[in-house]
């Protein structure tokens, strides 16, 4: 499988570096929010997303590790996946919520889908990505959907 890069992907999330996940997507991926119904496309919007949920999310921990097959939004072929558990807070709200990766045939991740409990969570961090993605002059305030 793809586990190298799920490590590294890890390692990078949780010592709340962006910088280190660069090499780890491939140009065109697609990451998939719970938070708007478009993907974010492209490195450098999935980077600059990064940057402000590493921001966004307190107490941020991965805590289990599934492997396997699961078909993509974009081919719909299937491709090695990993996902990644996670718990964390947003505004005091506790959240729980996977990460799911699908690779590449380079062994890069090409296709991020993150989903996210419950809704009231949801809803927190919806609020709080979008005040972020403002701040970084990347959306116009109150447009990112």
């Amino acid at each position: 499988m793809t586990t190298g890069t799920t490590q590294r992907f890890r390692s990078a999330v949780e010592k709340g570096d962006p910088a280190a996940l660069e090499e780890l997507f491939t140009e065109d991926v697609r990451l998939f929010s719970p938070v708007k119904f478009t993907p974010f496309e492209g490195r450098t919007a999935v980077l600059a997303l990064f940057g402000v949920l590493m921001r966004t999310f307190d107490d941020f921990r991965y805590v289990g590790h599934f492997e396997g097959e699961a078909s993509t939004s974009a081919e719909g072929a299937q491709e090695p996946s990993e996902i990644l558990l996670f718990r964390a807070k947003v505004n005091g709200k506790d959240i729980h919520g996977i990460d799911l990766l699908q690779f590449g045939p380079d062994g890069r991740i090409k296709e991020f889908t993150v989903m996210v409990r419950p809704m009231s969570a949801v809803q927190a961090l919806g609020e709080a990505v979008l005040r972020g993605l403002a701040a970084d002059g990347l959306v116009p305030d109150g447009s990112a959907h």
